[in-house]
């Protein structure tokens, strides 16, 4: 009966995972205010789960608990990547901080306009990504699966606001989220909302 047990487990998540990577493309919309040059716009990023099923399926699972609401690209590192993915509200933060995801194997490569999971090594994805501002491919061997990619709205991309690079702390946004933020790094450019159009 164990046996059985667990070989029926077995099929139910490898149903699963084949329903992942065969699921068609969507659409996520990305609000943001406090760009450089405008106050607001927005884009939109083309998810692809045959791309990295484990990643794409966690972004839409935080999209949907209004996860990046209100939340910064606290990285934003000039002519490489905006960083995103720790929440206004530090106790979200840490609601997620131990959900670490499995690693998808890196499918297609981290060029521009490409959204792919932040790491801390192998297996630890959580909350936090990046989008690549120039072609990042010597991050492709290094584990970083992109799962999606901008097909609307470069231009806003690229007035996200770099002019702190890596100066905001990443522990102090973890423990105070968003007034910390605020409080020190006024400029920088925030996600109001994103919204999911699923076909």
């Amino acid at each position: 009966m164990r046996w059985a047990f667990a070989f029926a487990a077995c099929v139910i998540a490898d149903d699963e995972h084949r329903e992942l990577q065969s699921a068609a493309v969507w659409k996520a919309t990305f609000s943001v205010e406090d760009l450089t040059g405008q106050k607001a716009g927005s884009f939109t990023i083309d998810v692809h789960p045959d791309w990295a099923p484990l990643g794409a399926a966690r972004f839409k699972e935080l999209v949907e608990a209004k996860y990046f609401d209100q939340s910064c690209f606290f990285r934003a590192v000039p002519n490489f990547v905006a960083q995103f993915g720790l929440a206004a509200d530090p106790k979200t933060t840490a609601e997620w901080r131990d959900k670490d995801l499995k690693d998808d194997p890196v499918k297609t490569s981290n060029t521009a306009g490409r959204l792919t999971f932040a790491t801390a090594g192998p297996n630890t994805r959580t909350t936090q990504m990046f989008l690549n501002f120039k072609d990042n491919t010597f991050l492709d061997s290094q584990g970083f699966a992109p799962f999606g990619e901008v097909s609307a709205g470069m231009d806003i991309v690229s007035a996200i606001y770099t002019g702190y690079g890596e100066k905001p702390s990443q522990g102090q946004i973890t423990s105070q989220g968003k007034a910390y933020l605020d409080k020190n790094f006024p400029k920088l450019t925030c996600i109001k909302a994103v919204s999911l159009d699923i076909v």
